[in-house]
């Protein structure tokens, strides 16, 4: 038998020894095909002069012209800046957070404590930005209760959300809050497989907690910690498209755009399709870059392979 037909061999015998499986998968898969891979063929827009009363197929091409038009825009470099930075700063400190978190959390004994404290932390991440925005703008308005809080201390009052020297301080710190709790399951889950042994053996030779903390957890965390650093660089175009346009307003346009919120105003409200698909193209094209560049880190520093 040749190589092809004893790989389709060993799929048949996979589907037809676990045919409930592959059901389980089928609706999976059809969501991916009509939502993720039938709408590619709308890319073409992005190099046409499109007009919605003509369609895809009568209208103009134009080839590259909107991509030299949105690289020659003044504010596209600041928007990309933009976005670089605030995804750069929530990845890094989305894993601080977690890391430290599950470090403490890991030194409670008390476990009704401890079952309690991760339930209150998990919390923030089932609500939506709508809920959690509202809630901001009252805590962090002028008006507010952490101005309030910073007058009473003898501080000027911050306009959190209207200033350009604080909006991504504001959304980078809103961010880590909302999801610190639920990014923390991972490493919580990595702390269990470490053996207890070591422990034991550790404090027979007079290791303090610190000390087991330092030479012990962290270096069994370090291969989970790379993995989730490397899967995170996909995401470095992706600076929270839902929680900026709840927050963010004209006032902060300098320190706050992305490139999906600038896509949302030219696309939608202003109905630039072209030049709103040639930057969502490019955005693709960069992600995937630093997808399989993510891959390759993986395979490198973790020995893990996601494709």
């Amino acid at each position: 038998m040749v190589p092809g037909q004893q790989v389709r061999s060993i799929r048949r015998r996979g589907i037809a020894s676990s045919p409930v499986l592959y059901a389980m998968l089928l609706p999976s898969v059809v969501f991916l095909l009509i939502f993720s891979y039938a709408p590619m063929y709308g890319i073409v827009i992005a190099f046409q002069n499109f007009m919605p009363a003509k369609g895809m197929f009568h209208s103009s091409f134009v080839g590259l012209e909107w991509f030299s038009f949105v690289f020659r825009m003044p504010d596209f470099g600041k928007i990309l800046y933009n976005t670089v930075a605030i995804a750069g700063m929530k990845i890094i400190f989305g894993q601080l957070a977690p890391i430290i978190f599950a470090l403490l959390l890991n030194e409670v004994r008390g476990k009704i404590f401890k079952k309690s404290v991760q339930t209150f932390v998990y919390l923030p991440h089932f609500l939506s930005w709508v809920i959690v925005g509202g809630i901001f703008m009252d805590l962090l308005s002028t008006e507010g209760v952490v101005n309030r809080l910073i007058s009473a201390l003898g501080g000027e009052p911050v306009f959190f959300l209207g200033s350009n020297a604080w909006f991504k301080f504001t959304l980078v710190t809103t961010e880590v809050w909302k999801s610190f709790g639920w990014g923390a399951i991972l490493y919580l889950a990595a702390l269990t497989a470490i053996n207890p042994e070591l422990y034991e053996a550790a404090t027979m030779d007079g290791a303090g907690r610190f000390s087991r903390m330092r030479y012990i957890t962290l270096p069994s965390l370090t291969p989970t910690i790379i993995l989730l650093c490397a899967l995170s660089l996909g995401s470095i175009l992706e600076a929270g498209f839902d929680q900026i346009l709840v927050l963010y307003n004209p006032a902060v346009y300098e320190s706050g755009d992305i490139i999906d919120t600038f896509v949302y105003r030219q696309g939608l409200l202003q109905m630039q399709y072209s030049m709103s698909a040639a930057i969502g193209l490019f955005k693709s094209v960069v992600s995937l870059f630093f997808i399989i560049l993510s891959n390759w880190a993986a395979a490198r520093f973790a020995g893990y392979r996601l494709f």
